[in-house]
């Protein structure tokens, strides 16, 4: 006989939500979050606080989909849809799939340009590069491998935002009135979609259903799949908790220190002002944290839209091919002269209006009893997800009303 099986305990199985979770962190959450704060102070805080809970429950219930189903997001869609739908749903995921990319890579490179002097330009083809070795890392060494490369960037993205806020703090009634939900014009209604494009993350949503899959395989019905459900929601809940940390850090340094300062609308102006108010030490770890959040959500970016292509069209394309390809756009950007801040602050709204389209499947698929049986959604949590969509399509709707009519 051989050797009963070992059961991993639950730290071992804890991963695939920091994976997703650096989607949530990425540098047009820094574009967002700055630009908020900057402008207006601690008014957006609870866009940020509301946006995380968003992503913890839509992450959940997509990491859920992927254990109980056997299939990523994008497969479980394909599964349904007829050929015309599911080329339509490819087009908009592979259109929201290039505005993620273009935030990463520039992003990137605008920490090399701060940290080493690099044009813009060569900065955009290093993190190409990078994150090309970044993918060839997961590919070879496995989904274990590539968790453990990406925890560490989440790591390093986390110490380089919060130790501004560590030396700087903010005075807490400052960030308690915060939480009261209001707007004050369009360009507040314009910053607080991007940064729910910035959160709530289309391709950490179709991405995390297909990690999950790949890394824990499809388990039993019964205790072993229950507890991976619960293993998850303390993946999700952890990772979820440090990425909001890390997105409230950005905004609240950026209210406390930058606010009224001139120059402060670009990544490079709150560096720079950054730099005058906490030291040139805090200046570089958030130039690093940018770093690391270029490198190693544009990996995931890659990755994600690899994934949705091969599920909805049923063609798988070389990871490091499709990079090549995603990078184009963001180079042409960084060559045209783009200002590159704001190209990212535009890019997470166009997340934004990505969003429905990732959530409106994966509440109907994951609320589905024939499909996931008794793990299928309970009604509450069904009414919550639709309450999510419903919340993300009103903020659309209201943004190009104002956008549009020139009102706020």
């Amino acid at each position: 006989m051989g050797k009963p099986v070992r059961r991993q305990p639950g730290w071992y199985l804890l991963g695939p939500a920091f994976v997703a979770a650096i989607a949530y962190v990425d540098p047009g959450n820094v574009a967002a979050n700055v630009s908020a704060g900057a402008t207006f102070g601690y008014l957006l805080v609870w866009v940020i606080v509301t946006a995380n809970v968003m992503a913890g429950l839509v992450q959940y219930l997509s990491a859920k989909l992927g254990l109980v189903t056997g299939l990523s997001l994008p497969e479980a869609v394909g599964s349904v849809a007829r050929r015309p739908t599911r080329i339509a749903y490819w087009l908009q995921a592979e259109l929201v799939a290039m505005a993620t990319d273009l935030a990463e890579v520039v992003g990137g490179a605008i920490a090399l340009h701060l940290i080493f002097g690099l044009p813009l330009m060569l900065g955009g083809i290093i993190t190409g590069a990078v994150s090309m070795a970044l993918l060839v890392v997961g590919d070879r060494r496995g989904p274990r491998a590539f968790e453990q490369v990406f925890s560490g960037l989440l790591a390093v993205i986390a110490i380089g935002f919060l130790a501004s806020l560590v030396v700087g703090p903010p005075p807490v009634t400052d960030v308690a009135g915060g939480l009261v939900p209001r707007f004050d014009g369009t360009e507040s209604v314009l910053l607080a979609t991007a940064i729910l494009g910035a959160t709530v993350m289309p391709h950490a949503v179709y991405l995390h259903s297909g990690l999950a899959r790949d890394r824990h395989g499809r388990p039993e019905a019964g205790r072993a799949r229950q507890r991976m459900l619960r293993v998850t929601r303390w993946d999700v809940g952890l990772a979820m908790l440090l990425a909001g940390a890390v997105n409230l850090a950005m905004l609240l340094v950026a209210a406390a220190n930058l606010a009224g300062r001139e120059g402060t609308d670009s990544i490079e102006g709150a560096h720079a002002a950054v730099r005058d108010a906490l030291g040139p030490t805090v200046a570089l770890f958030f130039a690093v944290g940018l770093l690391a959040s270029g490198l190693a959500s544009t990996s995931v970016g890659a990755y994600a839209g690899a994934m949705i292509m091969q599920g909805l069209l049923r063609v798988s394309v070389p990871l490091l091919l499709r990079r090549l390809v995603t990078l184009i756009p963001a180079l042409v950007i960084l060559a045209a002269g783009i200002d590159p801040t704001r190209a990212l602050v535009i890019s997470q709204v166009v997340l934004s209006f990505g969003i429905p389209f990732a959530l409106v499947p994966l509440i109907r698929l994951t609320s589905d009893r024939a499909l996931m049986g008794a793990d299928a959604n309970r009604r509450l949590t069904s009414a919550l997800g639709w309450a999510v969509t419903v919340v993300i399509g009103v903020l659309n709707m209201a943004l190009i009303y104002l956008t549009v009519t020139g009102t706020g």
